[in-house]
């Protein structure tokens, strides 16, 4: 093992880095090292060397020893800031030098009165060279005292980049970023290269910062210094790898915001125009009338009560450990533990409750506590002598960060969770137990936000809403107010966290929206409203086995859109009388390797059995894209994924993915059952016979009978030429949500369009007509498992457009059923004859106006 030992480059007194008042360099985030606190003036050379790397600010620099150890030497704190004034260099890149060479000299008078500290830092930047750190103590001289004995492995360190075959390399995407302009006044010194290093080492991927015609390694530290970016100056990112993806994503809005420092705005470089339009939050809306505050919908309904307003309190932790790593790792441990056994005790009660879909929620936070990247980063800062509080929290918080930055709203919504996992366990760690307060009854909830054990623990017997200033209707907090069947907004105007305790409100979570001191009788109408619809939902729930025929004896099928097995349980309750769309990404979703094939096949089929061999489950192929991306799938950045690669198109390019599913589809059938395959987004006839040619060979090789396979009309062209689809699929299910953006060409996220991307619009009908005429020519049938066929003034007009089934989600079921029962097919055709003439969605309404409230 050789042994390299380094000198005092300053006369002074050694402390331990992890005493060093700042958290980049206590942190290890540069590297391993030692502090000195000089008496000289002069920076001497520690060891023989090079020089690789000089700051231009002259405060710092890096000297590489012959053996390959990178030393990286920093006078003072923040001295970056100095922009030079007070530093005197006496080399320059690429010079060669010796043990107690002049490298830098500097006026401690000037540094000492111009920055926090003349703090001196030696640290170890490749650190992976060093098998071991022997540290000096107490007072040293220069150019005499060894400070640190390095034993060194005498290997380097391997990536796995470094391990890919040229063939694999060539089937690794390569993503470039956009430019970005480096808003850091002092560009990127050690501090924010420090954090980029630390993110960039998160990946497999091979990452480079560009500058110019120059780049650098952007997991080492050294390297992104040796670049000297400055403030202004333009940057891009360039990774290869299968989470090349994933990291631009990341890495790209941490240069663009500062990479931590304080201060910084984010300067939009020209190329990275578009993307911020596209990714930037769309502006809060504000009603004009004082009364009423807006937001978006998290779970609707209708709910009269008084504010109670919920403040969640910080807990605090100390940063110091109590010297012992062994003793902080055991602490952390136990609360993780302890909150396992809470976790597993809530999914039991939600079991107990016949809710399994609420309890699959808190089994995906029990699996949370052990991820593994959260608990080696935790471990890293126990290490470095951190408390257990701190170093969890630290990560938590980290983690939580890096997927808000993510521009796949679901996936950053699961910030929220770890953030409430991450609570959980600080709360035992600090001995500190944040549960709700009790409420007085009729309460309406106001907060910041909402976590999902909050939802879940909630008094139903006091609380009838809340409403939430963040969050969104894809959290998971949303989808537990939906299973609660509790009025919820989300997003709604700040103003409501000011609101006095006890203001009487209606909360409207059905349009997004909360009035302010209704007058009396407003109160007594809804209430009086709500009881009638109560009364009607147990008259629904006792009929929904019932079947669903009109008045004039006209059948129509009514199943379940799901995501879990779970869903299908409550659904068979709730009366359905199959399922028309099963979205497969809940196997996918929040996990770093697609499921495998047993896997899959062993889920489809335990949903199967609780259909039973008769009532149909129609299984939808992995439908993401670049819209709804997954870590492990990485796809090229598009400047508009809506239409890019997604849906069938992502199969079709990787057909291992595809095939793996189709085979654990047709094994699942084998057990028995009414099972289809259904592809979506399917635009072409040339993407339906691919992907139906997968499946017959599939079909061949496992010696099953074939099943069932048809596609979602989710875009025009399917639509248009549903008659030449006709002669080969064996059934559609129109996707309306999709169907109905394509056609508007209204984004029905857009914070202004939505209100406007409406199914009912005359064209998007025309569209549906055009399907059913197609498909009837050759005996096909049409169902709809978009958002209008839970709709109650859609479903007549598609009824009588010639839809056969309606595939709505699962608490609608008894509703639609009992909606179904009272209508006349004959109207039903007559009144879907005068839609088509129409010329909006507003008038297509009023064929069949609803009672309701309007705030």
């Amino acid at each position: 093992m050789t042994v390299l030992s380094l000198k005092a480059p300053l006369s002074g007194f050694l402390m331990p880095i992890e005493q060093v008042p700042d958290p980049v360099f206590a942190e290890k985030m540069l590297g391993d090292g030692i502090a000195l606190d000089p008496l000289t003036s002069v920076l001497c050379a520690p060891c023989d060397g090079r020089v690789i790397q000089l700051h231009e600010a002259n405060h710092a620099l890096t000297i590489a020893s012959p053996e390959g150890v990178e030393i990286l030497m920093h006078i003072g704190l923040d001295t970056v800031m100095l922009r030079g004034q007070g530093f005197l260099p006496h080399v320059a890149v690429g010079d060669e030098v010796h043990t107690g060479d002049v490298l830098i000299e500097f006026d401690p008078d000037y540094v000492a009165t111009h920055a926090p500290s003349l703090l001196t830092m030696i640290v170890i930047s490749n650190g992976e060279k060093v098998a071991d750190f022997d540290k000096g103590r107490g007072e040293v001289k220069s150019g005499e005292t060894v400070i640190m004995t390095l034993n060194l492995n005498g290997r380097r360190a391997s990536s796995p980049a470094a391990a890919w075959t040229a063939e694999e390399l060539a089937q690794m995407p390569v993503i470039t970023s956009p430019m970005i302009i480096v808003p850091n006044e002092t560009g990127l010194h050690a501090r924010p290269a420090a954090v980029l290093a630390g993110l960039a080492r998160k990946f497999d991927a091979d990452i480079r910062l560009l500058r110019g015609d120059q780049s650098a390694n952007a997991k080492s530290v050294v390297a992104i210094m040796t670049l000297n970016v400055g403030y202004d100056d333009e940057v891009s990112l360039r990774a290869i790898g299968r989470d090349a993806q994933e990291a631009i994503n990341t890495l790209f809005p941490a240069i663009e915001n500062g990479l931590g420092e304080a201060g910084m705005t984010p300067i939009v470089a020209p190329a990275s125009v578009a993307r911020d339009q596209l990714s930037a939050p769309p502006p809060r809306k504000r009603s004009d009338d004082p009364n009423i505050l807006l937001g978006a919908t998290a779970s609707p309904g209708l709910a009269v009560g008084n504010v109670y307003q919920f403040r969640r309190r910080e807990i605090e932790v100390e940063a110091r450990g109590s010297g012992n790593p062994l003793a902080e790792r055991a602490r952390l441990d136990s609360a993780i533990a302890l909150s396992a056994l809470e976790l597993q005790a809530l999914q039991a009660r939600l079991h107990s409750e016949a809710d399994p879909a609420r309890a699959a929620i808190f089994a995906a936070h029990e699996e949370l506590l052990y991820d593994p990247d959260l608990l080696d980063m935790a471990q890293a800062a126990i290490n470095n002598r951190l408390s257990a509080a701190y170093a969890w929290q630290t990560a938590v918080n980290t983690q939580a960060g890096r997927l808000e930055e993510l521009d796949n709203e679901l996936l950053a919504m699961r910030a929220n969770d770890l953030r409430d996992v991450g609570r959980r366990v600080l709360g035992h760690l600090a001995g500190e137990q944040a549960d709700l307060p009790e409420v007085p009854p009729n309460t309406i909830l106001i907060a910041e936000d909402l976590a999902p054990s909050d939802v879940a623990n909630l008094d139903r017997s006091h609380v009838v809403g809340f409403a939430t200033t963040l969050g969104g209707a894809t959290s998971h907090v949303a989808i537990l107010a939906r299973s609660l069947d509790l009025p919820a907004v989300a997003g709604i105007e700040a103003g409501a966290l000011v609101l006095p305790k006890g203001t009487p409100v209606i909360l409207d979570g059905t349009r997004g929206r909360m009035r302010l001191n209704p007058r009396p009788e407003e109160i007594a109408y809804i209430v009086g409203m709500l009881r009638k619809r109560e009364q009607k939902r147990k008259a629904d729930l006792e009929t929904a086995a019932d079947p669903a025929i009109t008045v004039d004896e006209q059948r129509m099928e009514v199943v379940a859109n799901i995501s879990s097995q779970g869903d299908a349980e409550q659904a068979m309750i709730l009366g359905a009388e199959g399922v028309g769309l099963l979205r497969t990404e809940f196997l996918f979703m929040e996990r770093r390797t697609p499921p495998s094939e047993d896997e899959q096949a062993e889920a489809y089929a335990a949903i199967a059995g609780v259909l039973g061999r008769k009532k149909p489950l129609i299984i939808r192929t992995l439908d993401v894209g670049g819209d709804k991306p997954l870590p492990y799938l990485p796809i090229a950045a598009e400047n508009n994924p809506f239409l890019g690669e997604r849906g069938i198109r992502v199969g079709l390019d990787r057909p291992e993915l595809l095939r793996t599913q189709v085979r654990a589809i047709l094994r699942s059938s084998k057990a028995g059952g009414n099972i289809h395959i259904m592809f979506p987004m399917i635009a072409t006839l040339d993407e339906w016979r691919r992907a139906k040619a997968l499946v017959d060979e599939e079909v061949k090789n496992l010696k099953v009978k074939p099943v069932p396979v048809g596609i979602m009309v989710e875009v025009p062209s399917a639509a248009i030429m549903a008659e030449q689809f006709a002669r080969e699929a064996d059934f559609f299910s129109i996707g309306t949500n999709d169907l109905t953006q394509y056609t508007l060409a209204m984004d029905r996220s857009h914070p202004k369009l939505a209100p406007v991307v409406d199914g009912l619009n005359p064209a998007v009908l025309r569209l549906i007509a055009a399907t059913t005429a197609g498909a009837f020519e050759h005996g096909r049938w049409v169902g709809v498992c978009g958002g209008i066929a839970s709709d109650p003034q859609a479903v007549p007009i598609l009824m009588g457009l010639g839809v056969k089934e309606l595939s709505v989600s699962v608490p609608a079921i008894p509703t639609i059923k009992a909606l179904i029962r009272s209508l006349s097919y004959e109207e039903a055709v007559e009144k879907a004859k005068e839609a088509l003439s129409l010329e909006s969605a507003a008038e297509v309404r009023a064929l069949y106006p609803l009672e309701d409230y309007e705030l």
